[in-house]
Formats: structure tokens, C-alpha cells, sequence
């Protein structure tokens, strides 16, 4: 008997996960993170112009007390980007953590409070950046202090890189560090942001994991016509021309597809959803069904049209300059969000045949960020990722999820890296209430950032620490 409970004792221990080696005290360390997450928020690094410098020198501040060395790399002196390390002993290849620095800017005048002042009110910490991104980056320093710390035994070096530029001007950040200095963060699997948790009552429902992005692809359309007065009326009305441009555009129903990231996605959010909504999931790829469940998407949760397509959203116009005048040109900007499997200039020859007018250029944006394939979900990182969500919310559902939006893992997956966005819980409530990230009185829960904080720890240790 006695042999038995020890077998079992030692099976439960193994099971618990290398986190649990470390007892870490997470009143103190939480109370810490918020310390950190609030005097990164009073540091305003909005882009432009950036200035993210000044948020490097605070990190290597912090760092150099804990003992641990840091290098900056700068394209531009005062846009740097830091990197530190921990050393393993190299058994296994090195895992990266990434948070930028930047932050969209602020419309300070809607804002109730400061938005750099980082204000605690009501369980909340206030201030661009509280989401995106300086709630990863601030966990990611904590970890770091932590493996330091407690003296962690690695068998991969874990990398935590502070990056410039994120929100927009890449060329100084990542851009800069993968093409010049990718030596210095080269790794297996990385952890940035990107993800979401959902709280439905009092408890989390669904975890996800951002496995995969659309990659950002805009034009710009320019109508040209004839000018004249506006009291004679033209068939080539330059405004005329684009105004039908864009409406075919905007109208154009593009082909549905799915991936290993989406198609997962919907099979898991059927098992926990009611009759209707798991119908629909059950039958996306139902040539019977799929129209009008589309257009139920449509109508009701638009993520889950995007993520079914290459997606194109009219959203800039401009035309004219006098009210009695008919201009010569035109030009609207299309937002499209491409599938990261789509064929760009296909894709274009598609779009000119939909809008089917040679009096319509379609000029495309610069790529600023690269064609990627989706991180795998059968791999040792999301199991571990999967693993230990469920250690800390045995009642959720793990989601691996596609971002409509652009993060800078797809400079990382370019090159071949596993990257994983992660990210705090939210109430349905919360999402919805305009508080978000690039909102006015942008926020996050304290609770919710310190379980984030504790969830990148356990991840990180549990695939980096040594038996």
C-alpha cells in the first residue's frame, strides 16, 4: 500500500507541472506587475512619433536590478528596441517573448482621466496601452524577473524582447530586428499578444489562442473622369464612377475558405453552443447551408464572416473640393484583410473583374508585412498552452483563433517561428463597452492582467524548465 501512494503521489507531482516547483508569492508579484504596467502607461511612446526609447530605459532600469543584462538595438536613437536573456542549457531550442513599446495616440479631450496617468479606479488600471500592448509586454518583464529570480533551471534560453514600432512603422522594430538582428532573437515558439479570454458570468468560457492572422493588403481605387461644372450632369462623372466602384466592392461576396486554425475553431465552439448557433458551425463548409449561414454571420457576429474570407471593407472616400464643381479624380481606400493563404495579385485580378470599369486604377499599399503560414495547434507549445489554461479554468474551452487584425508574429512566422498571441479575460460586457484597445478610456481589469501575468509564468516554465 505504502509503494502504491507513493507511486501515486509521484505521478501527481510530474502531472502538476515544473510551475508548481516554484511558489511564487503572486500577492507580492501581482501587486508588482501592476506597479510595472502603470509607470509603463505614464511613459507615452504614442506612435507617431514613438519615443519609445524612453520605455527602453525604464526596462533595462528594472532589468540591471534584478541582475540581468540587456542590449538595445536602434535604427533610430530614439526608437530603440531591448532584448534580455536568460540562458538555459540549450537542450532544447530558445523560446521568445515579444511586447511593443508604441501605442496608438489618444483623442485626450474624450477621455474622462489622463490617458498616460494610469489611473486605478473600481478594479481597473486606465491608460493607452493597458491592452494593447503594454499589458504583454509589462507580464513578459515580469517572467523574466521571475525565471531570474528564482534561479529557474532552462533547457531553452528565454528571449523577451521590447519592441519599437509595432503600431505601424515596423522598419524600426521588428522589420529592424528580424532583418538585421534576428540572431539575437531567433527562436522555437513565440508568445506575444493577440489572444482573448472570454468571462460569461463569473467564469471564463473560452480561451483564445491566436494562431494565425489576416494579412493586411489595402488599395487604393482612383476614379478618373471628366471635370466640369456642376450644373451639366456627365456619364464621366469621376465621383459617379467610384461611388459604383465601391459599391460592387463593398457587395462582393468572396470565396469562403477555412484553415487547420478555423476550422478547429468552429468545431470546438459547437460543442459549446446552443442547437442553432451549432448547427451553423457544424455546416460552414455545407455548399447547401453555407450562404445563409454566412450572412447570419453577417449580420450578427461579423469575426466570424471575416474569418471565413478574404474580406474587403470600404472605409476612406474622397472626391471633390467645391460644391459646384465636377472633379477629375477620385479615390477610396479598400480595408482587405486576406486569408494567409491567399494569392495577392489574384486576388487583385478578381477584384478589377468584379468592379469591371477601366476608368478605375487600383493602386495597392505597400506590403509592410509578409505572407505567413498559421503556427501549428498539434505541437508542444499550444498543447502547453492548452494544458495549463485548463489547469487555471478547468471549465473553458481552449480556441485556437484567427486575427482579423496585424500583429508583428508575422514577421516571426515568416521566418519559420511558432508564434502564439495570448491575452487577458474580458466580459462579453467589457468587450462591447467601448473600453478596448485604440478606444477612449482604453483599460484592463487588475485581476485579469495578473492572471495573464500568471498564466505566461506557468507557460513559459513548464516548456522551458528542466525536470
Amino acid at each position: 500500500m505504502r509503494l502504491i501512494i507513493f507511486v501515486f503521489l509521484i505521478i501527481c507531482c510530474s502531472q502538476a507541472g515544473a510551475q508548481q516547483s516554484y511558489l511564487v508569492d503572486w500577492e507580492k508579484a501581482g501587486a508588482e506587475s501592476v506597479g510595472h504596467l502603470v509607470e509603463l502607461i505614464q511613459i507615452d511612446t504614442s506612435n507617431p512619433p514613438g519615443n519609445e526609447t524612453k520605455a527602453v530605459e525604464y526596462l533595462k532600469g528594472v532589468l540591471e536590478l534584478e541582475g540581468i543584462d540587456s542590449q538595445t538595438y536602434a535604427l533610430d536613437p530614439s526608437r530603440a528596441n531591448l532584448v534580455a536573456r536568460i540562458k538555459g542549457n540549450g537542450s532544447k531550442r530558445p523560446i521568445l517573448m515579444m511586447g511593443h513599446t508604441d501605442v496608438v495616440g489618444v483623442q485626450a479631450e474624450n477621455w474622462y482621466a489622463d490617458p498616460f496617468s494610469g489611473l486605478r479606479q473600481d478594479g481597473f488600471i486606465y491608460g493607452r496601452g493597458t491592452l494593447d500592448d503594454k499589458d504583454n509586454l509589462t507580464a513578459a518583464l515580469m517572467v523574466i524577473k521571475l525565471l531570474k529570480r528564482y534561479d529557474v533551471k532552462l533547457d531553452r534560453d528565454v528571449i523577451f524582447l521590447a519592441e519599437s514600432g509595432e503600431e505601424g512603422t515596423p522598419e524600426v522594430g521588428i522589420n529592424f530586428m528580424v532583418e538585421k538582428h534576428f540572431d539575437v532573437i531567433d527562436a522555437e515558439y513565440a508568445l506575444a499578444e493577440g489572444g482573448q479570454n472570454v468571462i460569461v458570468g463569473d467564469a471564463v468560457q473560452t480561451v483564445g489562442i491566436e494562431t494565425t492572422e489576416k494579412m493586411p493588403r489595402r488599395v487604393t481605387l482612383v476614379a478618373r473622369g471628366t471635370p466640369g461644372h456642376g450644373s451639366k450632369p456627365t456619364n464621366e462623372n469621376a465621383v459617379v464612377i467610384l461611388a459604383n466602384a465601391v459599391a460592387k466592392a463593398g457587395a462582393w461576396q468572396t470565396e469562403v475558405r477555412f484553415n487547420e486554425t478555423t476550422r478547429t475553431y468552429f468545431e470546438r465552439m459547437a460543442d459549446i453552443s446552443d442547437a442553432d448557433d451549432a448547427y451553423r458551425y457544424n455546416n460552414i463548409e455545407n455548399p447547401d447551408e453555407s450562404d445563409a449561414i454566412q450572412q447570419h454571420f453577417l449580420e450578427t457576429f461579423p469575426y466570424h464572416y471575416s474569418i471565413s474570407r478574404t474580406s474587403v471593407a470600404p472605409t476612406v472616400m474622397d472626391a471633390g473640393f467645391r460644391k459646384n464643381v465636377i472633379p477629375s479624380e477620385a479615390s477610396a481606400i479598400l480595408d482587405i484583410r486576406m486569408l494567409p493563404d491567399e494569392n495577392v495579385e489574384e486576388f487583385y485580378a478578381k477584384l478589377a473583374a468584379v468592379i469591371d470599369d477601366p476608368r478605375v486604377k487600383i493602386v495597392p499599399e505597400d506590403i509592410y508585412r509578409p505572407a505567413a503560414p498559421p503556427s501549428e495547434i498539434d505541437n508542444e507549445m499550444f498543447q502547453t498552452l492548452e494544458r495549463v489554461a485548463l489547469e487555471m479554468y478547468p471549465q473553458a474551452t481552449v480556441l485556437p483563433i484567427m486575427q482579423t487584425g496585424a500583429t508583428d508574429m508575422a514577421q516571426v512566422r515568416a521566418k519559420g517561428m511558432q508564434a502564439y498571441g495570448i491575452g487577458p479575460a474580458r466580459s462579453v460586457e467589457e468587450i462591447n463597452s467601448g473600453f478596448g484597445a485604440h478606444g477612449d478610456n482604453e483599460r484592463i481589469s487588475e485581476d485579469a492582467f495578473i492572471e495573464l501575468v500568471k498564466y505566461m509564468w506557468a507557460v513559459v516554465v513548464e516548456i522551458a524548465a528542466s525536470e
